[in-house]
């Protein structure tokens, strides 16, 4: 059997969850991609073809003039859209196209929760190339959370305080991203929460939750998130509640949300597992074949009723983040260990000599730690140890 999958830079969520997977199963895998000489360093049996994987019709194209697909699956945020209408068409398991870019365009996510009746937040929209002024003329609450509207990982989101700010981060925006929308919505209160949720279309797992700890505003950078095996049910039930307005069902599903007097409400839907090594402390956490169970569920194979993960563990990923521009001069190296029962594994995601800009985003991360055991207490303490006893330093 053979998966294509579309991809653009190589993920952790790749190379270390998906493609091990559908090596297990068997798979012959299809990479296509726009940049074929990031992936040069594949499994046996994964072959790597370029493609302009933002065309849906060079996607389609390229697979009909290759081999026959058995799957065609992506987990990147920018491509969601463009697998699930290349499914569709040579009639294979896929999510709907129309719920994969209601999740991807947050102003269209804002208008179908506001006609479902489930929540409607004051927001604008401002196309690209349009004068920012124009945001200065909207009755908008303020302060407000100004991002590109098919934005990711806190790429140029930013908390305005006034109609001038808004403008002028707007410009800002515009000329570093000429070609993207704007979306401009009154700020949310509340603590912040994800939900992690497998589906086959038919069935929905809730996999656990995560509490989210973010940068002072203006910017939302992720610091840390401490696992929540079993959120609140009233909670999860308005979140699903909505996914299932928007059309989420197929396949894994990483859903942010705040919480502010027990009501929910969505800040973002990414329909694909969650990232940033959180995905691979979660399999571990649950015990299961998590990204098996994800392609599975792409080949059209009913998920089981109980998928058999555990509930007694604890876990917390933590960032390493620069704090200003340089180069880096000192940091861990790559580190793996077992303490009191916890384990711990820390990854350096830049490299001693690196100079890098301050980017004000998850850009700025350094190293990704990650901490697992069944004791919070015990977790919490080897992660704290861990990371007073390291230092991490930038020369400008």
């Amino acid at each position: 059997m053979r998966m294509y999958l579309l991809a653009l830079n190589p993920t952790d969520s790749v190379t270390e969850g998906f493609l091990p997977a559908a090596a297990r199963l068997g798979l012959d895998v299809t990479i296509l991609t726009d940049q074929p000489s990031a992936h040069r360093d594949v499994p046996a049996h994964t072959e790597v073809l370029e493609c302009d994987v933002h065309d849906f019709r060079a996607v389609i194209n390229r697979i009909a003039t290759h081999h026959r697909a058995d799957a065609v699956f992506t987990n990147s945020d920018h491509l969601q859209t463009q697998a699930a209408l290349a499914a569709d068409y040579f009639g294979l398991p896929g999510k709907d196209w129309r719920a994969a870019l209601r999740a991807k365009n947050k102003g269209e996510m804002r208008r179908h929760l506001a006609a479902a009746g489930l929540d409607a937040v004051r927001s604008m929209e401002l196309a690209a190339g349009q004068d920012p002024s124009a945001f200065a003329a909207a009755d908008l609450p303020y302060p407000v959370v100004l991002k590109p509207r098919e934005g990711v990982a806190s790429e140029d989101v930013i908390l305005a305080a006034d109609p001038e700010e808004l403008v002028a981060r707007a410009k800002e925006i515009q000329a570093r991203r000429p070609h993207a929308a704007l979306l401009a919505e009154e700020f949310l209160t509340g603590e912040l929460y994800t939900l992690e949720t497998l589906g086959d279309g038919r069935v929905r797992h809730v996999l656990g939750s995560f509490h989210t700890a973010v940068s002072a505003p203006p910017v939302f950078i992720e610091e840390r998130l401490d696992f929540v095996a079993a959120p609140p049910e009233p909670v999860v039930a308005q979140v699903t509640a909505q996914l299932d307005a928007l059309g989420v069902g197929l396949g894994a599903c990483h859903t942010e949300y705040v919480v502010h007097e027990g009501r929910a409400r969505l800040i973002e839907v990414n329909y694909r597992v969650i990232g940033d090594q959180c995905d691979l402390l979660l399999a571990q956490i649950l015990g299961i074949e998590l990204f098996e169970l994800i392609l599975r569920a792409h080949l059209g194979e009913p998920l089981p009723a109980d998928l058999g993960a555990r509930r007694d563990g604890a876990g917390r990923v933590e960032y390493a983040l620069a704090d200003r521009a340089g180069t880096l001069t000192a940091a861990p190296a790559a580190t793996d260990r077992t303490v009191d029962g916890v384990r711990l594994a820390y990854r350096p995601l830049r490299d001693l000599g690196d100079r890098h800009p301050h980017y004000g985003t998850n850009r700025d991360y350094l190293g990704v730690l990650r901490v697992t055991g069944t004791d919070r207490g015990a977790v919490d303490r080897v992660a704290d140890d861990f990371v007073a006893a390291e230092r991490w330093e930038i020369t400008p």
